[in-house]
């Protein structure tokens, strides 16, 4: 999967929702996805951000998306209600979702903690990648083929100092995949997470400042694996957690 080659028209007439999709590797998934024939629904919480992928994506021919702002933080389950309620009546079902969007907060020890911080590192993380799921399920049901897509990490499979909240929220989104896959089984719909890896974003940046960007990974790079997830060559791929960048 890592050199899947996808056709070019390997996501027509697929509706995709993407968290996160102003910038770094939601954008690019965006674009990717775009490209390959989807109608790509871009969400994220700087409406100026999301303007500039829609103009990218429209500039370059592919087909129209839509946008919505939204902040996770302060999103409420009646913002996932009316999103779904919208795509209902814009698209009738929804074949694919990147739950892309993440927040690091700040690293040190986890002795020493914010709690504003946490609550608002799970907020986004994981109780609003657990509700945007919810209220699109009704929306899965309805593709004859839908792909969920969480974002995992490193540090949400194995415990690392000064990772704190981040990689707390990021073991919960793992098992949260696990939970979701058991309980959709051999159904229409597939849950899988990727882990991206060290790749050139500014996140990535934020977290390790002294570091040669140039030395890692680009998400342009990382894209045949998120392809992979979201076309139908992976139809029998359930409960899986991908490794972007394989050791």
């Amino acid at each position: 999967m890592h050199d899947y080659k996808a056709a070019a028209n390997a996501l027509e007439n697929k509706t995709i929702l993407i968290t996160g999709a102003g910038d770094g590797i939601g954008r690019v998934a965006a674009l990717t996805y775009a490209k390959h024939g989807a109608t790509v629904i871009l969400l994220g919480k700087t409406t100026q951000k999301l303007e500039c992928v829609y103009d990218e994506i429209v500039n370059l021919g592919y087909p129209k998306p839509a946008i919505v702002p939204l902040d996770m933080r302060g999103a409420t389950k009646q913002n996932y209600r009316d999103l779904a309620a919208t795509i209902e009546q814009q698209f009738g079902k929804l074949d694919g979702l990147l739950n892309n969007a993440s927040i690091l907060g700040s690293l040190g020890p986890l002795e020493h903690f914010c709690v504003s911080t946490f609550e608002n590192i799970m907020k986004v993380n994981v109780t609003a990648q657990a509700m945007i799921t919810k209220y699109m399920f009704p929306l899965l049901r309805k593709s004859p083929s839908a792909s969920v897509v969480f974002t995992s990490s490193g540090v949400g499979r194995q415990g690392r100092e000064f990772w704190g909240p981040y990689a707390i929220s990021k073991f919960a989104t793992e098992g949260m995949m696990q939970t979701w896959a058991a309980e959709v089984g051999k159904t229409n719909i597939r849950i899988n997470c990727i882990n991206p890896g060290a790749t050139r974003t500014s996140m990535r940046a934020s977290a390790f400042p002294g570091e040669d960007k140039n030395t890692l990974k680009t998400a342009e790079e990382l894209m045949p694996t998120y392809l992979y997830l979201m076309s139908e060559s992976s139809n029998d791929v359930n409960g899986q957690s991908i490794d972007a960048q394989p050791k």
